[in-house]
């Protein structure tokens, strides 16, 4: 039997012709986007959870009052190890259309720190959202971004922080994610996140346990690597497993990198989706 080329599964430019032009589609979107709330006073940006420059959130209300109705974070994508909120400010506009406040959560990266390190800030970002408004949120995110929506959905914030309800984050969308991180032990990836087979194990969210009623979607682009889509496939499955609720999407001739694209259209069938899934999401009585 051939064995896995794992370097090629999760070269995610290889699989994804006209990468670049996607980049800079959705940088030169983004900066409009910021722009554009800016100037009708809905965003706040590069607001500070934590101690770094890069422990940030950039918040896209849905409407000039300050008292979100719904709450979506984003986690952005980067092997963990690159990019930024501010590359992904429009794909705000489609929730914000729908009246849903979207927070845009940035974080440090590998190898400055470990991907340890980066699960805690990010629930740090999300206890930081929760503490100003009181509402518990859908989480978005994409590539180790949706690994990272896992593990949010998966906290036992009760656990965490004696403030905060058990259940802070209970549905996600995690786009193209990775959940199983002893694949990645394999790959020139490692060189930056520095993983044991041991921090693989525990890291991977596919392996924890997860509560009753929390809800996920899991989505992948159709053109994307086999790998990639096995991973998502699998991670439904055991979760569905788990007792929770799980919805596994294949998006047909989507990459690795136009997958996450509808996020930015309000009439988009995944933005719908997400509507849907925002308006699930029900906040506690103060």
């Amino acid at each position: 039997m051939a064995t896995m080329d794992y370097e090629s599964e999760y070269n995610t430019r290889a699989w994804s012709p006209g990468f670049e032009a996607a980049f800079e589609r959705r940088e030169t979107a983004s900066a409009a986007y910021r722009a554009h709330a800016q100037n009708e006073g809905r965003a706040e940006l590069n607001v500070g959870y934590g101690t770094s420059d890069r422990q940030i959130v950039d918040i896209f209300h849905a409407a000039k009052q300050r008292e979100p109705q719904a709450v979506a974070a984003f986690i952005h994508g980067g092997f963990w190890r690159a990019q930024a909120p501010a590359l992904y400010s429009n794909l705000a506009r489609g929730l914000n259309a729908h009246g849903v406040t979207v927070a845009m959560i940035g974080y440090d990266l590998c190898p400055q720190v470990t991907l340890a390190t980066i699960v805690d800030e990010v629930r740090q970002a999300c206890l930081f959202l929760w503490r100003r408004w009181h509402k518990r949120m859908l989480v978005i995110g994409h590539s180790a971004g949706g690994h990272l929506t896992a593990c949010m959905v998966a906290t036992d914030w009760k656990a965490l922080a004696p403030d905060a309800p058990a259940d802070l984050a209970p549905i996600g969308c995690a786009v193209s994610g990775v959940f199983e991180l002893e694949p990645v032990l394999a790959t020139s990836v490692n060189n930056d996140l520095r993983l044991s087979a041991e921090d693989a194990k525990r890291l991977s969210p596919i392996l924890w346990p997860v509560a009753p009623g929390r809800l996920l979607d899991v989505v992948v682009g159709g053109a994307e690597s086999p790998e990639f889509q096995r991973q998502s496939r699998t991670m439904a499955q055991a979760w569905r497993q788990s007792e929770a609720e799980t919805r596994f999407e294949a998006v047909p001739g989507a990459n690795h990198f136009t997958v996450i694209e509808p996020l930015a259209e309000p009439d988009s069938a995944m933005v719908r989706r997400l509507s849907e899934l925002s308006g699930r999401v029900t906040n506690p009585v103060a």
